[in-house]
């Protein structure tokens, strides 16, 4: 379902960090794991918010998924922050169905995979 040779250090964001942007600014407020068949995914939940367009405002939450857990939390790193190895979601069924799960659970609009 995934191939964890390709796992990669992920550093994890800092929560309830505002992250100002052009439009307005975007917030990630919790970290996450989902139970699959294949492994355990870590995710995180976000808000966007636009604020400052031209266009009026609006938002969304949403979901950014890391990927598939292969070590969680095994190091430090910048600033204390935890680093997991995870490997990236490339199976598109299990794509819909980590989607779909979040997007039950959390309420969240949108779901976004970590292709770094």
């Amino acid at each position: 379902m995934t191939d964890d040779s390709a796992a990669r250090d992920y550093l994890h964001p800092r929560l309830n960090d505002q992250v100002d942007a052009v439009s307005g600014h975007y917030t990630l407020t919790d970290e996450k794991r989902l139970a699959t068949a294949g492994g355990e995914i870590l995710y995180f939940i976000g808000c966007a918010v636009v604020d400052t367009a031209c266009c009026g405002p609006g938002g969304c939450g949403y979901a950014l998924v890391a990927g598939k857990i292969v070590d969680y939390a095994y190091r430090r790193g910048e600033n204390g922050r935890p680093v997991s190895r995870v490997a990236p979601i490339d199976n598109p069924a299990l794509q819909a169905e980590v989607q779909r799960r979040i997007m039950a659970a959390d309420h969240v609009s949108q779901v976004l995979f970590d292709r770094s």
